[in-house]
């Protein structure tokens, strides 16, 4: 066994390599699906956000308000977080008009992508696991049940009040955070998404400074959890994040049956529930080509992609090996 990797907040990664990591989880945590933590995690930047995030509540209190503006700029990583933060917020804005485009335009395509991302993703979240062992499957098929369930559940739709943004916005980035888990398929499931890139794609500034209210509330309540976990028990959090991952690809499987549809609050017909189903079933019911081909290479090219940026990721860090919580 390779010796492990220390990826902490300790290891600086250049500001422009940080914004390019922040802009590839933007554009993950845009699509229902897909994790912009999974992104965090295989670049090497998850415990170092875990750590400034986890520091930033006592930074308040030691630094912020006796006035040690530097100093509690030093403790919460403050220049990391900005330049990740501004690569997260410029790929939503910049992608959220395009990936709606494509939704609708060419899904089968789109799925195909995000479904080898997934897969991918699937065997880096699990090859860090240190000290393998039958146990951890327990943890493991416990986050497969529990991912495709979740991805069961019909999507319903809240009124899009500043109380509903703000809820949506905790509970999307507690989501986001943890590798495998969409939040943006959770504001899905709550009814929540559509109003949400809306509000981005219109640039309402009441909603949009709710949602990130709720996102720092959400963010600054669950980071030390998770890095007390990845502390204590790190193999068996891998184990069940990688079967969140696993019991996920249910819901971003190309060809989907549609069970029930519902009319939005824009007057469209919008799908309540779905189901995977073969491409020749698939064409079958909708009288359209399945694309098998063209998925497949798309599928190529999303695990690629995953693989490439943990590449990036391993040079940047100049350091190859198993990575583990900080300490």
């Amino acid at each position: 066994m390779s010796e492990p990797q220390t990826t902490t907040a300790g290891h600086r990664h250049s500001l422009p390599a940080v914004f390019l990591r922040g802009m590839a989880m933007g554009a993950a945590d845009i699509v229902p699906g897909v994790s912009g933590g999974t992104i965090a995690f295989i670049t090497g930047i998850y415990f170092r956000l875990l750590e400034a995030v986890s520091a930033a509540p006592l930074a308040v209190m030691r630094q912020l308000f006796r006035g040690d503006v530097a100093g509690f700029w030093r403790a919460i990583d403050g220049a990391f977080l900005i330049s990740l933060m501004a690569g997260i917020l410029a790929s939503v804005v910049s992608l959220a008009s395009a990936i709606s485009w494509l939704l609708d335009t060419q899904p089968v395509l789109l799925w195909s992508f995000f479904f080898g991302l997934i897969v991918a993703s699937v065997w880096h979240v699990g090859q860090q696991v240190q000290r393998p062992a039958a146990l951890l499957l327990v943890p493991f098929s416990a986050g497969v049940l529990f991912a495709w369930w979740i991805t069961t559940l019909p999507a319903s739709e809240l009124t899009p009040s500043g109380l509903a943004f703000f809820g949506a916005g905790a509970l999307a980035i507690c989501a986001m955070i943890l590798p495998g888990i969409s939040g943006s398929f959770l504001l899905l499931i709550i009814g929540m998404y559509s109003p949400v890139l809306a509000a981005i794609k219109n640039v309402e500034p009441g909603y949009l400074g709710l949602f990130l209210l709720g996102c720092l509330a959400g963010l600054l309540s669950v980071a030390r959890l998770i890095t007390l976990a990845f502390r204590h028990f790190h193999d068996i959090v891998l184990a069940l994040l990688t079967g969140f991952m696993v019991g996920a690809l249910n819901k971003v499987w190309p060809w989907q049956e549609t069970l029930s549809w519902r009319t939005n609050s824009a007057g469209q017909e919008v799908p309540v529930s779905q189901t995977p189903v073969s491409p020749e079933a698939w064409s079958a019911l909708y009288g359209q080509d399945p694309q098998i081909l063209a998925a497949v290479a798309l599928a190529v090219v999303g695990l690629a992609l995953v693989l490439v940026i943990e590449f990036a990721g391993k040079m940047g860090n100049h350091t190859v090996g198993r990575s583990v919580a900080p300490k």
